[in-house]
């Protein structure tokens, strides 16, 4: 499978991971330029999708970046890998729900290589833990499909500050908590980058 591995040791501003994305979304068009799977961190930062209503913004002093993905609002910080893609869904199934369902079933893999349980839920889009009786999101997903090219990509909440979520009502979903890995199960995670690329590129293959 011909698809560039992309790792990134510093902290990505979002502004050019996105100018990035799509600038590889143009060259894939033109057939000029491989997929992407893109593994890196964001400085802190609040960014809005499609779907976002202001009312979700609970800190007014919080600043925002408007982005052309699908969702709401989320936060991104120090701890929390995120995985960006450019995946040609014309070489696929032209299929956007099944390509979600790929995205959470490698999510889902992979956490359980960590003997840690987690599930999707098709009213929430995400991944989800079970604490006693809450359910709390510990994966958001955002995507943007462009001439079946899907791009953006999925965020996992390893160690970051989950006090920066206070600030705002993430992906816009009430009653309802976050988490992360070492809330969950404090050990090595050292693994989950390299874990998340195989299980993507199997399931891709699939």
């Amino acid at each position: 499978m011909n698809i560039e591995i992309k790792k990134s040791i510093k902290p990505v501003k979002y502004k050019d991971a996105i100018d990035y994305l799509e600038k590889r979304l143009v060259k894939i068009n033109k057939k000029s330029a491989k997929e992407l799977i893109w593994i890196l961190e964001h400085h802190e930062v609040y960014t809005v999708g499609k779907n976002f209503d202001e009312n979700e913004v609970l800190n007014k002093n919080i600043k925002i970046i408007k982005s052309n993905r699908g969702g709401k609002i989320t936060y991104h910080g120090p701890g929390q890998l995120i995985c960006y893609f450019v995946i040609d869904l014309n070489k696929r199934k032209k299929d956007i729900r099944k390509f979600i369902n790929l995205i959470e079933k490698t999510i889902i893999d992979t956490l359980k290589e960590f003997n840690i349980n987690t599930f999707n839920d098709k009213k929430n889009i995400g991944i989800w833990y079970k604490e006693k009786k809450n359910y709390k999101k510990v994966a958001a997903i955002g995507l943007r499909i462009s001439k079946w090219i899907a791009y953006h990509g999925f965020s996992i909440n390893v160690k970051n500050d989950l006090k920066k979520y206070n600030n705002i009502i993430p992906c816009g979903i009430k009653n309802k908590g976050i988490t992360n890995l070492y809330n969950i199960k404090n050990q090595n995670y050292k693994s989950l980058s390299d874990k998340i690329i195989k299980n993507f590129i199997k399931n891709l293959k699939n």
